[in-house]
């Protein structure tokens, strides 16, 4: 990345990735902003495809938050140590603060593109203080015991971060926001869903207890990559769970701006192509990870390139 990240003797971070400490002199504003879309482009791709289609003017707002929560994400899950991966968390909510209430001492990049996002935004801090709560809870939370708590742990884990786009995007009520937590419930959800395998090898479970006890799955089937019926019946249960839920907050993108709209739309239509992955493959995620096919992607694509150019002949609105 752009910004040097001298390591300076005061420094919160100290224990996290080397491309996260804190450089020893605060970076201009430019600097942090390239900074953050540099982490946003080469870390998940498909953020930065959908934020292409979003107004140029608010891309900047959408680099700080990914980049805080990517941030924030792996000083959790990078960080072998649950010690300090705990104490490095402390340090970034001290951080997430002082970003608000003492932004001049910001060095951080993230939290120097952030105070434009915020001062020119108001986006409430407390949406990113969650964001860093799922992430303390993850160090001592391994196993779920009803879908009521994964609902409860996406509040934090997924939803600030719709909410957050809503708010950027200059939407402020409760009603959008709710369907924006039921998308963002149930990508997390989905999420949960495909990494069945890879969550347990890193000692995580995020299938419910009570539904496993319901169809008669136990601890001992996912250790031993069982694919039995009852656990087939479970995993179409729990996805017939999502698809509802991702379902009723697809709403969301017709009571929204065009351009907008069409990046809604492309996560939504990812988890839906997420859940047909899981359905091909006959419900087995125990075989080997779903995923959506390059096929499907480029077609998703295609659709939401349509929606945008659509939107600029049309004046941008629905």
């Amino acid at each position: 990345m752009s910004t040097e990240t001298t390591l300076s003797m005061d420094d919160r971070l100290i224990g996290a990735p080397a491309e996260y400490l804190t450089p020893a002199e605060r970076p201009t504003l430019a600097a942090a902003q390239e900074w953050c879309r540099t982490l946003a482009t080469t870390h998940y791709e498909n953020f930065h495809v959908a934020t292409w289609f979003l107004p140029k003017r608010i891309r900047p707002y959408f680099e700080s938050i990914y980049a805080f929560s990517r941030v924030s994400d792996d000083l959790g899950d990078e960080v072998a140590d649950t010690a300090v991966a705990t104490r490095l968390l402390t340090s970034w909510r001290a951080m997430l603060d002082e970003c608000y209430d003492q932004p001049e001492r910001s060095r951080h990049p993230v939290f120097v593109a952030l105070q434009q996002t915020t001062s020119e935004t108001q986006a409430p801090k407390q949406l990113f203080a969650d964001l860093i709560h799922a992430f303390q809870m993850d160090q001592t939370v391994t196993r779920y015991e009803s879908l009521e708590q994964l609902v409860g742990y996406s509040h934090y884990s997924a939803n600030p971060v719709g909410r957050l786009v809503l708010w950027v995007s200059g939407y402020r009520d409760e009603e959008r926001a709710m369907l924006s937590d039921k998308v963002c419930t149930a990508l997390q959800l989905i999420n949960f869903w495909q990494d069945v395998v890879e969550d347990w090898e890193r000692d995580r479970r995020y299938l419910p207890a009570d539904t496993m006890a319901r169809f008669g799955v136990t601890d001992a089937t996912i250790a031993g990559k069982q694919f039995t019926p009852e656990y087939r019946a479970m995993m179409v249960y729990l996805v017939d769970y999502a698809r509802t839920m991702l379902a009723e907050g697809a709403a969301i993108s017709g009571t929204v701006d065009r351009e907008l709209a069409v990046t809604l739309q492309l996560f939504s239509k990812g988890g839906f192509a997420a859940i047909d992955g899981i359905v091909a493959q006959g419900y087995d995620v125990l075989a080997k990870r779903p995923s959506v096919s390059k096929a499907t992607k480029a077609k998703l694509l295609a659709g939401a390139l349509a929606g945008k150019f659509l939107g600029l002949f049309s004046g941008g609105r629905q």
